[in-house]
């Protein structure tokens, strides 16, 4: 059984090199694509190193390919995307790389913004963002407000945001309401501990694209990739176009999902 799911994998992955984007948008399955998706945005200063360039540059190539790839998930009615733009050890890269993405944090806000919202796309920053500089507070700011009524995809965007320090702060969360009365030890399941976290409400990541290479998970929705399937590439981020990311549904679509249960023939 396992062989032939990894056949029919590899022939329906080779199958999508040599289709058109066109092509690949009539083979999704309407039935068996991912509610959520969620990819870390990796490999931008390799990109722009590998290129003899700044590492601000690949920065900015990785913008342009967020950009598509929003684009493409409002085409295809996808419910839920988060990304991983800045994460709680970012700060710990040299100040002006820092600098550089907050500015495009803010630069692509209010650069987008118009169109985010004319295409129903509601913005979830999510992270400790109290602690982003002033500017990038206000920009996201304006993007929560501007897009709170929309009802489209749920653009989830990861700042300063860590899946432990997710989990402290719903420790803590859980811990005040027990303090005040409000919740009995016995009480806490699990999906107390959800209702607690950044996503609170929304479905678990069915699908984690990671681009670049790399094979972990970098602090990433600790929790909530528990059971998500993932799909790896070479291609570094500001590289990662449209076709990349429709071989990832296809690439889905494929998969048996088990959630520790058993696959029958």
């Amino acid at each position: 059984m396992f062989k032939r799911l990894m056949g029919n994998r590899r022939n329906a992955v080779s199958g999508c090199n040599e289709l058109s984007e066109q092509e690949m948008l009539q083979q999704l399955d309407p039935a068996r694509m991912p509610q959520h998706v969620a990819i870390i945005m990796d490999g931008n200063g390799r990109w722009a190193t590998q290129r003899g360039a700044l590492r601000s540059l690949g920065h900015r190539a990785g913008v342009k390919a967020l950009r598509e790839v929003v684009k493409l998930g409002v085409e295809i009615k996808l419910k839920y995307l988060t990304v991983y733009a800045f994460s709680t050890e970012n700060w710990k890269r040299p100040r002006e790389e820092v600098n550089t993405l907050m500015d495009l944090l803010v630069e692509y806000i209010y650069k987008e913004i118009d169109e985010l919202c004319a295409n129903n796309v509601r913005i979830h920053p999510m992270g400790l963002l109290s602690e982003l500089p002033a500017r990038a507070q206000e920009a996201v700011a304006l993007a929560i407000d501007r897009s709170k009524n929309n009802t489209g995809l749920v653009f989830n965007i990861a700042l300063n945001y860590g899946g432990r320090a997710e989990l402290l702060r719903a420790v803590h969360l859980i811990g005040r309401k027990i303090e005040r009365g409000e919740l009995e030890v016995e009480q806490i399941t699990e999906q107390v501990i959800a209702d607690h976290l950044f996503t609170a409400g929304q479905p678990d990541p069915d699908l984690l694209i990671r681009p670049s290479g790399d094979y972990r998970v970098s602090n990433f929705l600790l929790w909530q990739l528990a059971y998500t399937e993932f799909w790896l590439t070479n291609t570094m981020w500001p590289d990662f176009g449209r076709k990349n990311f429709l071989k990832a549904l296809l690439d889905f679509q494929h998969r048996e999902r088990r959630f520790g249960g058993l696959v029958h023939d």
